[in-house]
């Protein structure tokens, strides 16, 4: 039997109502037996500042022992301007430091990106993961995850249509697969 892999996923957007919140959601439910995915919030981090970090805020503190204590890592992101969201850059940056001392380093990862658009946030997707081969989080490379047209992907409930589980179905698998196969190296 496997073990029971907690992912420490990390959700771009900060609307409650937001597509991408609805695509963690759906995911965790998707998941297969050995992952068990818990959001992590960002919306209350104060922008990273060196200076703060001597005496490190609350939320800093609470972000870096929810996600250290985490055995994955899953980003869940739409795309602004080609890129992350400023909330989720912050909490990489809150994770990555103090310098040496990473939450994230060396936690299997994977990105996942979704958007209204045609492209899925191929953009935000990519950029994201430049920052996590720097951050030595080794992600996932195969299935790619874009979701695009994500407008149409959830119901008003916020359950995703039956046209997209499939895609989910199998992006969350292979992340289950690849999380056993790190975690046993």
């Amino acid at each position: 039997m496997s073990n029971v892999y907690t992912v420490a996923v990390l959700v771009g957007s900060l609307r409650k109502a937001s597509i991408n919140r609805k695509l963690a959601l759906a995911l965790a439910d998707l998941a297969p037996a050995n992952l068990k995915l818990e959001i992590v919030e960002i919306g209350d981090l104060p922008l990273y500042n060196e200076d703060i970090d001597v005496s490190p805020p609350a939320a800093y503190s609470t972000f870096r022992q929810q996600v250290g204590a985490a055995d994955a890592l899953l980003f869940v992101t739409p795309e602004y301007n080609r890129s992350v969201p400023a909330p989720l850059k912050n909490a990489i940056d809150v994770g990555s430091r103090p310098y040496g001392q990473s939450c994230l380093s060396g936690k299997p990862g994977a990105v996942i990106s979704a958007s209204p658009g045609a492209i899925g946030g191929f953009g935000a997707n990519h950029h994201l993961r430049q920052s996590l081969v720097f951050l030595n989080v080794p992600c996932m490379q195969q299935p790619e995850g874009y979701l695009s047209n994500a407008g149409t992907a959830f119901d008003e409930a916020g359950h995703v249509s039956e046209s997209v589980k499939p895609f989910l179905q199998t992006f969350i698998n292979a992340y289950g697969q690849w999380v056993e196969q790190y975690k046993k190296v």
